[in-house]
């Protein structure tokens, strides 16, 4: 008998070679319906695997993203399995699950595929999965597996099982379907009821532009066709929401190939709503103690040398500047903590100094492969609102809260309620990885999770996605979309005082090294300001938005009244414009919609002789008429319902 171990921690005892689906219909028969892959002690195994030791077991639905992974990818193998039936002689190379859905990576030799061929082949993969073909996975020998490849001629495949051993080769089967795989699927093509070839890309094989390039196809399925209606509504609302779209509608940015790829031009809206991002910011850190500091945009390559960013990333940052000094080289800064440890070395500070916190709004410079830019979220040049604080080992815990309180303040005044946290820790069996002493690591390691604790997050866990030079606390923030962002990110970094040989003198008038704690609410200007407006559909909370109001005169003869007002409205703070446009009122409205201005004041006889606004509300709400101040108080009482004084 074995003991296994499910997830609310009741042990139960079944004769070894039992599968996960015999544990699941000893619990339910309902349950075993819905069961389509497994985890045995963390690994992802068949719901056909025979389980031989105690462990612990975890049953997997479509409702878990790890049951979603071995869906999606077992359909990859489905469309593998018709493409190689409609294109004969096509080379298929690898074929994972993707956030959402997969694609595969195929050379199709000398035929080609487009959008127009995926109905043809989303028929065949249905046809497959109705045959409800079971998953099998089988080990081979290394010489078994290169000479079925061989005789493909699919050179690709060869080439990922040489740099296998035997004993750890494994082909997957379905149907009359063979692929090279190291398993998780679900028990047959039979729960497969509904796919979407979503569409094709050029990949070059493994990444490298040096490899043949291939054809990459992607797509998704669904346990039910409701569930792929739904996803595919989801996608349209998307694309309504693209912040590069909603960016030109509401002329907030611009980018332009003469200026270079991935180099964001912020146009005067743009530029209002950055400013008021960072104000926003300013007054929050000003409260919370911070120091503005300014760190020039280049900086001496031995700097990045001395951080270990130039040994991390220097080969796929931008190259260094040479000077007219033989042997001189600058780089463009990619990020701000070197210069910020340089600021704190510039005095001599004793304990009753800290905690230092440098705060700065400090562009930044990485360059990014030009397919992988995408709007804001992906660029070449970005501001992040970086602070570094430097603090005893005994004010860390206080001031990583501290810094936990700023993150959750930034989230209630943006709108910002549905989020996680991810504590990523360093892998521990590849510390090649990272800098640092294994001493420094636990206590960073253990700081992060203890303040997280106390703070009562709702956390994971993370191994391995910890930054090279210390581990840090991510919050995963979901938008309005369900989709998942991570926004806000705190480290703390024993590491880099250690390089910089950052020194404060202590109470017992010894030199020790501070602690430092990396932190950037916003994390990038830009892509934040992307994902606010992806997630508000540029319906910006009232307090950012860039005009609060518009003035709508019927016509030119209240053109008096209207200045008036708009005077009335800046007297009050709240930015306002007037449209005297000789076009029809219903225009004028259209247009204040499609622009997303929160409220449309609109001016007649009737209200230039009562003193008054009609006010309508953006999406159609009709508040009725009322003075310019009652006007104000509904204003600042939306604002103050979002917009709180940060409190320390």
């Amino acid at each position: 008998m074995i003991n296994i171990t499910l997830p609310d921690g009741s042990v139960k005892q079944y004769e070894s070679g039992s599968t996960p689906m015999d544990v699941a219909q000893s619990i339910s028969a309902g349950l075993a319906r819905q069961v389509i892959s497994a985890k045995f002690n963390g690994e992802t195994v068949e719901t056909t695997t025979a389980l031989t030791t105690d462990g612990d077991l975890v049953l997997l639905t479509f409702r878990d993203d790890a049951g979603k992974q071995a869906f999606w990818h077992s359909t990859s193998h489905v469309m593998a399995q018709a493409i190689q039936e409609l294109y004969p002689g096509v080379k298929l190379t690898i074929g994972p699950s993707i956030e959402n859905g997969f694609y595969y990576d195929i050379d199709f030799v000398e035929q080609k595929v487009s959008e127009n061929d995926f109905p043809e082949i989303e028929k065949r993969m249905l046809e497959i999965a109705r045959g409800k073909h079971e998953f099998k996975m089988r080990s081979v020998s290394k010489q078994e597996a290169l000479d079925f490849y061989k005789s493909e001629d699919n050179k690709f495949k060869v080439e990922l099982i040489e740099n296998l051993e035997d004993g750890e080769i494994t082909f997957c089967d379905h149907d009359s379907f063979t692929d090279l795989c190291r398993g998780g699927h679900i028990p047959n093509t039979g729960f497969i009821k509904a796919v979407k070839l979503m569409s094709t890309a050029g990949a070059y094989w493994r990444g490298d532009e040096k490899n043949d390039q291939l054809t990459r196809v992607y797509g998704i399925s669904f346990p039910k066709q409701k569930e792929l209606k739904e996803y595919l509504a989801l996608l349209e609302e998307a694309k309504k929401r693209d912040h590069r779209k909603l960016g030109k509608e509401l002329g907030l940015f611009t980018f332009s190939q003469k200026v270079g790829q991935g180099l964001p031009l912020w146009l005067p809206k743009g530029a209002a709503l950055r400013n008021r991002l960072e104000n926003f910011m300013k007054d929050a850190q000003e409260e919370a103690g911070y120091e503005p500091v300014v760190t020039p945009h280049i900086g001496h390559k031995e700097l990045y040398e001395t951080s270990g960013h130039y040994a991390k990333y220097g080969e796929d940052s931008f190259q260094p500047i040479k000077t007219p000094n033989e042997g001189e080289e600058y780089l463009l800064k990619p990020m701000n903590c070197p210069h910020h440890c340089e600021i704190f070395n510039s005095e001599a500070w004793s304990y009753r100094d800290l905690p230092k916190r440098f705060a700065e709004f400090g562009t930044v410079y990485r360059y990014e492969q030009s397919g992988e830019l995408h709007g804001l979220t992906r660029v070449r040049g970005f501001t992040q609102d970086d602070a570094h604080i430097f603090c005893t080992a005994d004010q860390l815990d206080d001031e990583f809260k501290k810094v936990i309180d700023l993150v959750l303040y930034v989230f209630g005044s943006l709108g910002f309620e549905d989020f996680t946290a991810q504590v990523s820790l360093r892998d521990p069996e590849d510390k090649t990885k990272y800098i640092g002493s294994d001493e420094n690591w636990e206590k960073a390691e253990q700081a992060i999770l203890n303040a997280a604790k106390e703070k009562g997050l709702n956390y994971v866990v993370e191994t391995g996605e910890a930054a090279f030079y210390g581990p840090k606390l991510d919050f995963m923030v979901k938008d309005a979309l369900g989709r998942q962002w991570q926004l806000g990110t705190i480290q703390v970094d024993y590491n880099l005082p250690e390089r910089f040989e950052l020194e404060y003198k202590g109470s017992d008038n010894e030199m020790h090294r501070p602690v430092m704690i990396h932190r950037a609410p916003f994390g990038s200007m830009e892509r934040f300001v992307a994902i606010l407006l992806e997630h508000t559909a540029g319906n910006f909370p009232l307090w950012l938005m860039p005009k609060q109001a518009i003035i709508l005169s019927i016509s030119e003869k209240y053109e008096k009244y209207s200045k008036k007002v708009l005077s009335l409205l800046k007297n009050h703070e709240i930015r306002a414009d007037v449209d005297h446009r000789g076009e029809t009122m219903g225009k004028k409205i259209r247009e204040a919609e499609m622009n997303k201005i929160p409220y449309m004041l609109i001016i007649g006889e009737k209200e230039a002789e009562n003193n008054q606004i009609s006010v309508r509300k953006h999406g159609g709400e009709d508040l009725g008429a009322m003075s310019v101040e009652d006007f104000a108080k509904i204003i600042q009482t939306e604002i103050d319902k979002n917009l709180k004084t940060f409190e320390v």
